[in-house]
């Protein structure tokens, strides 16, 4: 093809190439562009000087196929590359040489190492030698390399030359290890002295390496930095004063691209400098880091600290010495200079993003000097960010000069600058405590946690504050979770504080630690959470001049909103946790409740806590779950008010399902929460029936077999008695009592002891309900019908029946020969041979004694069975009944022991409990502090004193002081 078109002439040849050969160096078959480049290949040597026209648009498709991806094609064109220089190198050098000097300058190595390989054969041919293939240079080489280099010279020109040779230089550090081979080679072929010839293109040389600096293309700034710490390298003190001017002045003036690049050959320059040639320069080189470290772009003054780096490395502490106090005062003169300031705060954080440890023990110590103004605590503020891993071991300063700070702003009236600066302090703060690394949080927590028991109201204040920003400030990395323990204590031992402003503190951090952490998490700590309360309470209560058994208000949860932050923790522990957490979650709300006042939790507040509860109490959950969830439920409903009613019917429900549960303890708080419900109950005819069904054995036959017939009948006779006794009168059906009074009645000849017990409670709690004749027709009926001959359990039931008519204090106005026969029937029971029957006939006594219109004369007829039923050879239980009937006695009517003429049922009683057994003994305790008023101080036991024998008046003041002072309250 050549040879056709040779024959064709110069015109065809260079049509032919131009519109149809050239075109196809970009074909998508590699054997199509391989045939391009055979093609300029043999073409010049055929058409000889006639291919000089051609040499542009030929060099683009030679530098195309020497980067191809086939290696065929790179080999050909390189083949091609060299034929051309060879055949028109030196007659059109003009042509040739920008090209070969542009591809040294190429992204693509394969470009700049076949450049680097063309560019030597032309100086070869030029300087009339060979390129050098070995490592060693010979005498021989380096006379040839100086003959080159004298024809080279001539033949470019001076300028020519030292760009060129300039540009082969640089490449001897490029990135590419086989380029950076073949620019050795070249430079050997065609330099003999290099210190010589550098000097000679020094200028040019510095000018292309601040080029390549500035180009902004990673590759060819890394090169030139190389290129720039090479030179040092080989000519030192030369060579310095040339190019630190340099270097500096295009700091200063330069772009954005060229400060960049220049930063990065500062930092060969250091690096590759002596110590004695950095501090020939230092100030010059110092000022030109400064400025650098303070520059405008966030990629300068990444560059300039490695500058940074190399200079400390090189000269030490001096660096520190040089640069940090100037900017410092930088720093702090520039108190109107906010640009000023900035860059030198911006330097500063610098040099602390690569030496904090050296540099944070002279900088924090200044930073800190009272009063810490506004431009040092914007100082600190940015140098935390970039000392994450290092600042923490200045926490121990740090933090309390910070806490000292506000602390004192906070205790003055604020002008606008103490305003800003308390802006910025706290500003400084939040960066601190978002910056520091994951290590130092225990670190940090700790420390905060010290102060927040500090004597200086304030303090606390500023500490509980902290605590939070750690939570806000790190709630998206949540590396705080081993610390969540450490600031709960804090917190809630600042729940009882006597300061408002703490309160409020710590309200503020609890609730940002129950938005910042998952509920699932704080779950894992809720029994920690309701100890360390109980811990606080127990405090108050026992410590010196505290509440005692009073009533306890804590007031960190006492104000508004003060629950919000324990309830998300509370209720995902009821609805998600096993049972241990939601029984200890609910008791725990529950105790929250009982320490918070009315007002705090109405609205709301008490709606929120009552769903989950009422949700899952229905649930297979553990009897101590059911318990602890009950017993929320009726602590809600205490002191929730009407605010609840709307949920009536859902507690109704839950409580009267929990009446049938396997479980005692669940079924009795279940009776207790009814209590609760009755003030906002409304319709209780319908519950009055089912409770009516279920103690008759007529209800949920489900129930029945899970629990036991006699055990759910028992519970519904005694939460029937409980609804009658609080909320009886509410019921509007006319058979609503009279069926309650009946299932009571039928019930109480029940062979089971505990339905008999709970059947006289109701028939109790409907004498207040019925007619008061309806009332004698049933003592008529059922107590003073008792014959001798009656099985034990009628005896029993009916004996105390009469202890609940008559202990409900409702006024009967029976006769006096209808009540005679009634305390004839129960001394009868009393000398009864039955246990049992003894044990209620010694309580019905004393409720006849309480009830009695003439006691003085009632109590001299049952007197002696009274003794003899106190003797203590009687049996426990039977003591028991009868301390329990005295006490309702004392209890109806406050007179009825006192005087002289019943010392002797005191005395029985001190006797029983100084020497019974520990049962015996504690019931007889519970009726003589009844007895002597001894709540009300120890008039009693002066006027008991004054009657009795000396041994019994010894006797009951020791007691008096030993037991009886102690006992708060009796609940019969």
């Amino acid at each position: 093809l050549t040879e056709v078109l040779a024959a064709g002439g110069a015109r065809l040849v260079e049509k032919v190439m131009r519109e149809e050969i050239l075109p196809l160096k970009s074909h998508p078959k590699a054997s199509t562009r391989e045939g391009v480049l055979w093609v300029l290949t043999f073409m010049p040597s055929s058409i000889g000087q006639s291919f000089a026209p051609l040499i542009d648009s030929s060099f683009p498709a030679l530098i195309s196929g020497l980067s191809d991806d086939s290696e065929p094609v790179r080999d050909v064109a390189m083949r091609a590359g060299r034929v051309m220089i060879r055949s028109h190198g030196k007659n059109h050098l003009d042509k040739i040489l920008p090209s070969l000097e542009d591809g040294l300058w190429d992204e693509d190595y394969r470009i700049r190492c076949a450049s680097l390989m063309l560019l030597g054969d032309l100086l070869s041919m030029l300087g009339g030698t060979k390129v050098v293939k070995s490592d060693v240079d010979t005498q021989e080489d380096i006379r040839q390399a100086e003959r080159a280099q004298a024809q080279i010279a001539i033949a470019l020109g001076p300028v020519k030359r030292r760009r060129v040779l300039s540009s082969l230089y640089i490449r001897r550090n490029d990135t590419a290890a086989v380029v950076r081979q073949n620019a050795v080679n070249v430079w050997k072929t065609v330099v003999s002295v290099t210190p010589r010839t550098l000097k000679e293109i020094m200028d040019v040389l510095v000018g292309q390496i601040v080029t390549g600096l500035a180009s902004g293309i990673p590759d060819q700034t890394e090169v030139a930095g190389r290129c720039l710490g090479d030179i040092v390298k080989k000519l030192g003190d030369t060579v310095l004063p040339e190019i630190i001017p340099v270097l500096r002045d295009s700091l200063h003036s330069g772009d954005d691209q060229t400060r960049r690049g220049t930063c990065v050959g500062l930092s060969e320059v250091i690096a590759c400098s002596s110590k004695e040639q950095i501090e020939k320069y230092l100030s010059i080189i110092v000022k030109a880091v400064q400025n650098a470290l303070c520059d405008e772009d966030e990629g300068v003054r990444h560059m300039a600290t490695s500058c940074f780096e190399n200079l400390y490395n090189s000269v030490g502490n001096k660096a520190f010495d040089e640069v940090v106090p100037s900017l410092l005062a930088a720093m702090e003169s520039s108190a109107n200079d906010e640009v000023a300031r900035s860059r030198a705060i911006v330097g500063l954080t610098g040099i602390l993003s690569i030496r904090s440890r050296e540099l944070l023990p002279y900088l924090v110590p200044r930073l800190l000097q009272k009063p810490i103004t506004r431009n040092h605590a914007d100082a600190l503020a940015s140098i935390a960010k970039v000392t994450s891993s290092s600042i923490q071991y200045f926490f121990s300063t740090i933090i309390p000069s910070l806490l000292s700070e506000l602390a004192n702003i906070s205790d003055n009236d604020q002008c606008e600058e103490e305003k800003e600066r308390e802006e910025a302090i706290r500003g400084c703060v939040r960066s601190i405590y978002g910056s520091v690394g994951e290590s130092g949080v225990t670190r940090l927590v700790s420390e905060i946690s010290e102060k927040c028991s500090n004597e200086n109201e304030t303090i606390r204040v500023e500490s509980c504050w902290m605590i939070q920003v750690v939570v806000q400030e790190r709630k998206d990395l949540m590396d705080f979770n081993e610390q969540i323990p450490i600031m709960l204590r804090e917190l809630l031992n600042r729940l009882n504080d006597e300061s408002a402003k703490v309160l409020k503190a710590v309200n503020s951090s609890f609730c940002a630690l129950s938005k910042s952490v998952p509920a699932e998490e704080l779950v894992k700590h809720v029994e920690f959470i309701r100890n360390l309360i109980a811990m606080i309470v127990s405090d108050a209560r026992r410590r010196k001049g505290g509440v005692g058994d009073g009533e306890f208000l804590l007031p960190g949860i006492n104000m508004p909103k003060g629950l919000d932050p324990f309830l998300p923790v509370f209720q995902r522990g009821i609805l998600y946790g096993d049972a241990n957490i939601r029984e200890t979650s609910a008791a725990g709300l529950g105790e929250l409740i009982t320490l918070t006042a009315k007002k705090y939790l109405a609205g709301p507040s008490i709606i929120k806590m009552t769903g989950p509860l009422l949700r899952i109490v229905g649930d297979r959950n553990p009897s101590a779950v059911k318990v602890a969830i009950i017993n929320t439920l009726g602590l809600i409903l205490t002191k929730g008010g009407p605010a609840l009613r709307a949920f009536v019917p859902q507690f109704q429900t839950t409580f009267v399902k929990a009446l049938s549960d396997p479980s005692r303890q669940v079924r009795l708080q279940a009776i207790d929460a009814l209590s609760f419900l009755m003030p906002l109950s409304t319709r209780l005819d319908p519950l009055i029936k089912e409770l009516v069904s279920t103690s008759l054995g007529k209800g949920n036959i489900t129930s029945v077999e899970s629990a036991g017939a006699v055990t759910i009948q028992t519970a519904a006779l005694e939460a029937l008695a409980i609804v009658l006794k609080h909320g009886g009168k509410k019921a509007k059906l006319p058979d609503s009592i009279p069926s309650a009074l009946e299932a009571g009645r039928e019930m109480l000849e029940h062979e089971d002891e505990g339905i008999r017990e709970a059947a006289a409670k109701v028939i109790g709690a409907t004498c207040g309900l019925i007619e008061i004749s309806e009332t004698i027709e049933m003592l008529q009926e059922t107590i003073n019908s008792i014959s001798t001959a009656d099985p034990s359990d009628i005896k029993h039931g009916r004996a105390i029946c009469c202890f609940h008519i008559f202990a409900s204090g409702v006024e009967i106005g029976m006769t006096e020969e209808l009540f005679e026969d009634t305390v004839n029937t129960i001394l009868t029971l009393m000398t009864d041979e039955k246990g049992l029957v003894r044990e209620a006939a010694c309580q019905a006594v004393g409720a006849l004694l309480g009830s009695a219109s003439d006691y003085k004369l009632c109590l001299k007829k049952v007197k002696p069975t009274i003794l003899k039923c106190m003797d203590t050879k009687e049996s426990m239980e039977v003591l028991k009944s009868m301390a329990k009937g005295l006490s309702v006695a004392v209890r109806m009517n406050a007179a009825i022991f006192k005087g002289q003429e019943n010392l002797q049922i005191i005395d029985f009683s001190l006797k029983n409990a100084m020497q019974g057994t520990q049962r015996v003994q504690v019931a007889f305790n519970h009726f003589l502090w009844i007895a002597l008023d001894v709540g009300n101080g120890d008039s009693g036991l002066i006027q008991y004193t004054d009657l009795a024998m000396f041994d019994n008046a010894k006797s009951m003041r020791s007691l008096y002081s030993k037991v009886l002072v102690r006992i708060k309250s009796v609940d019969l």
